[in-house]
């Protein structure tokens, strides 16, 4: 059973940074892609950025393109999404996700298993 566990998450101010992390067990964690995925209130859930297996390949929303990174780090299994100049419209709970394939995908049915979330609020 594939557990995604995310951390880092809470309250900041705009223009400022939060890293979130987001670690994973129960399958090769290094043969698949990660992502991640943001829902705020009354709001579908969007996707935000992905990571393909080895980290060679990195994809993001426009939304967050030159703000946010993408990273992993397999001997920790472990994904990372590090936010700077955060905005109020950031916020969200966010989630992470493991890929059913190898290579980045933004769309929710390229993910099959998902992390609980974690609350990230960004304040004006």
């Amino acid at each position: 059973q594939v557990q995604l566990v995310e951390s880092g998450g809470g309250l900041v101010q705009a223009g400022g940074s939060l890293r979130l992390s987001c670690a994973a067990s129960g399958r090769t964690f290094s043969a698949y892609a990660m992502g991640w995925f943001r829902q705020a209130p009354r709001k579908e859930r969007e996707f935000v950025a992905a990571i393909s297996w080895n980290g060679g390949s990195t994809y993001y929303a426009d939304s967050v393109k030159g703000r946010f990174t993408i990273s992993r780090d397999n001997a920790k299994n472990t994904v990372y999404l590090r936010m700077n100049s955060l905005k109020p419209e950031d916020t969200a709970v966010y989630y992470c996700a493991q890929g059913r394939g190898s290579y980045t995908a933004q769309g929710n049915e390229d993910y099959n298993y998902w992390g609980q979330g974690t609350q990230v609020t960004v304040s004006s």
